[in-house]
Parts: C-alpha cells; sequence; structure tokens
C-alpha cells in the first residue's frame, strides 16, 4: 500500500538534515521504502521496532529488525508513526519520550490528512520547539529531549487519558485506539442479537477485539464448549482476556476460551463448528473489502463439513459473491442500520 508517512520519516536523515544514531527505537514501526532505503544506506544502525499489529510486525523481521511488542529501555533516537485516534496519538508522544535518552531524538511523521499539523502541536506542548519539513503530503517533525522542558503534568495526564477503562455500563475495559472502543458497535450489536441459540462445540471469533462478540457467545448460547479469539491488535487482545474471564465469571458453565495474536487472513491453526465475525474492511481511510473477503476464504478453509459462519457487515460491502464461492448455501439474518447479517453453510472442498 502506498505509505507516505513512512517514507517521510526517513527523510531528515537520507538528506543530512540529522546524522543516524547508533540505536533506534521504532515504534508503531512499519515496513516499506522509507525503512528499507534508511537500512540500505546505514545497515549499522540497531533498530528495535514495537508494533502490535501482527500482519505490520510480521513483515519486519525480513529486513534485520528487531521486532518486539512492548519495547524497554532507552535509545539513542525515537522515531514514531502517530496513529489516528488522538488519545492513543498523545500518549505514544509521551512514550517516546520516555524511551529517549538524554539530549535524544524523537521524530515523527504524519500524514497532513491524518491530523498532522494537531500532533505536531502536541509534541510541542509536551516537549518544546520542533524542527519540521512537508514532503509527500505529511509533515515530518522532530527535536531532541531537554527534561526541563517537559511539560510532566501534561504528560501524566495524557497517559491516564490512553489507559484502559470500563465502557458499556461496565461490562467490558477498552482504551483509545481499538475499534469501536468507546462502546458497543452497532453492527456487532446486531449480529449478537441474531446469533442462533443452538450454537454448540468449539467455535471462533475472527477479529475479535475486545471481546464483545465471544462475550455475547458465552451468554446466549449454551452449547458452546470452546470459544478461540483471533485478534491481529495485541493490545486489543490483552483486553480480550480480561473482558472474556470477567463473563465467564458470571456463568454456571462457562465455554472454555483460547487467545491467539495472529493475522486472520493467512489461515486458522484449527478447525471449528462455528464461526462469527464482524471482519475489518479499513487500513487507513480507504474501504478494503479484500481483508473481509479473506476473512471468509479463512473461515470457509476452517470450518467443520456442515459448520455455520455468521458475519455481519455495511450492508454495501461486496461479500456475497466470495461468500457463494465459498459456501454451497447462504442467507440474510438480518438487515438494519445499514448492517447485514448473514449466515453460511457448507463450506466448499
Amino acid at each position: 500500500m502506498d505509505d507516505s508517512a513512512l517514507q517521510a520519516l526517513f527523510l531528515p536523515f537520507l538528506d543530512g538534515a540529522l546524522r543516524p544514531p547508533a540505536r533506534l527505537l521504532f515504534l508503531r514501526a512499519r515496513n516499506g521504502q522509507g525503512l528499507q532505503q534508511f537500512r540500505s544506506l546505514h545497515s549499522a544502525v540497531a533498530i528495535v521496532a514495537e508494533q502490535s499489529f501482527r500482519p505490520f510486525a510480521d513483515a519486519l523481521p525480513l529486513h534485520g529488525v528487531e521486532v518486539t511488542a512492548q519495547a524497554v529501555g532507552r535509545f539513542d533516537a525515537v522515531l514514531l508513526l502517530p496513529p489516528r485516534q488522538r488519545g492513543e496519538a498523545r500518549a505514544l508522544l509521551v512514550r517516546a519520550l520516555e524511551h529517549a535518552t538524554p539530549g535524544g531524538l524523537v521524530l515523527a511523521s504524519v500524514a497532513n490528512n491524518e491530523g498532522a499539523r494537531a500532533i505536531q502541536a502536541d509534541l510541542e506542548a509536551l516537549a518544546g520547539p520542533v524542527a519540521q519539513l512537508s514532503k509527500h503530503k505529511c509533515r515530518v517533525f522532530w527535536l531532541h529531549v531537554d527534561a526541563a522542558r517537559i511539560d510532566s503534568a501534561l504528560a501524566q495526564r495524557w497517559k491516564d487519558e490512553e489507559a484502559p477503562r470500563l465502557i458499556a455500563d461496565g461490562r467490558f475495559q477498552s482504551r483509545p485506539g481499538l475499534f469501536a472502543w468507546d462502546r458497543i458497535d452497532a453492527a456487532s450489536a446486531l449480529l449478537a442479537a441474531h446469533l442462533p441459540p443452538d450454537l454448540a462445540g468449539r467455535g471462533a471469533d475472527l477479529g475479535a477485539g475486545y471481546g464483545y462478540l465471544s462475550c455475547e457467545v458465552m451468554r446466549r448460547c449454551p452449547q458452546v464448549s470452546e470459544i478461540h479469539l483471533y485478534e491481529a491488535e495485541a493490545r486489543a487482545l490483552e483486553l480480550a482476556r480480561e473482558n472474556v474471564a470477567r463473563c465467564a465469571a458470571d456463568l454456571v458453565a462457562a465455554p472454555t476460551p483460547q487467545f491467539f495474536w495472529h493475522d486472520v487472513a493467512r489461515g486458522l491453526p484449527q478447525r471449528y463448528d462455528f464461526i462469527v465475525t464482524n471482519p475489518p474492511f479499513h487500513q487507513g481511510r480507504a474501504d478494503q473489502p479484500e481483508l473481509g473477503r479473506a476473512f471468509i476464504r479463512a473461515a470457509a478453509r476452517a470450518l467443520a463439513e456442515d459448520g455455520r459462519l455468521l458475519l455481519v457487515a455495511n450492508r454495501h460491502l461486496p461479500y456475497e459473491q466470495e461468500l457463494q464461492r465459498q459456501f454451497t448455501r447462504s442467507q440474510v439474518l438480518a438487515d438494519a442500520q445499514g448492517f447485514k447479517v448473514i449466515q453460511a453453510q457448507g463450506p466448499r472442498p
């Protein structure tokens, strides 16, 4: 995909405005042209990449980058690609400052249409004036950390605002940056309301998020013996563990859960009697229905001979053709609020 923010991020090193550090931490790291070009010119730089989103994390070791889901320690330079969600981005700026050595570099890149000006202003409010350049419809900005300039009260407030908190009348733990982080997603709620009560055996929740659908399966379908949660975002999966445990504590007999930090598009390692999913269809701003189609293919390959797929999607997304290719029969269970709930059975060999 086009990744202008990543391409722009390394320009200050490539054009000589900044000297490459000995050791570099890359927060929300992604693989792509900018990183590869930097790596080819500065192969001696030790790069540690923090990425909690599994598809991006899996691509990074191909270029000699050490990958972790949670960085520790201090680095000569901290580079970051702040996310769109403002609270999550602010907390990431704080973490970048905390991981930088005294006098170390903090460098960020944000697309103009993703809030570049606002994120730059946030860093300046937090830690003082920045240098900046504009390229590829992005803004790249940086500073060398001066502890005397850091607003420690603001830093603590932004960390607190991004921390996990209870939502939905205390039913679930969530945090900024996750999908539908501050509410129960309307599409998922529609699917939950149409879950067949006779679902039984071992099931999977693809793209489980903070665990809402799995909890609804546990609550509504007493014949389910196991529920496996697959989620590509480790920050969401961590909270799903807590939410599912809280849900199980309220049940007389709860299914056995398992949790997988996993890219569903690569397929599933086990077979299932049923699968539920509200598949993602965005990376960035643009619709990418191929993500949903990949979830459908993965589900079809993992279901038992007469297993069931329960899927919810925006009404406009073109999933019916893929469902017909992968399953012998399907039916719409609900069509409301701009969403459709579809049940598909009989995966084709």
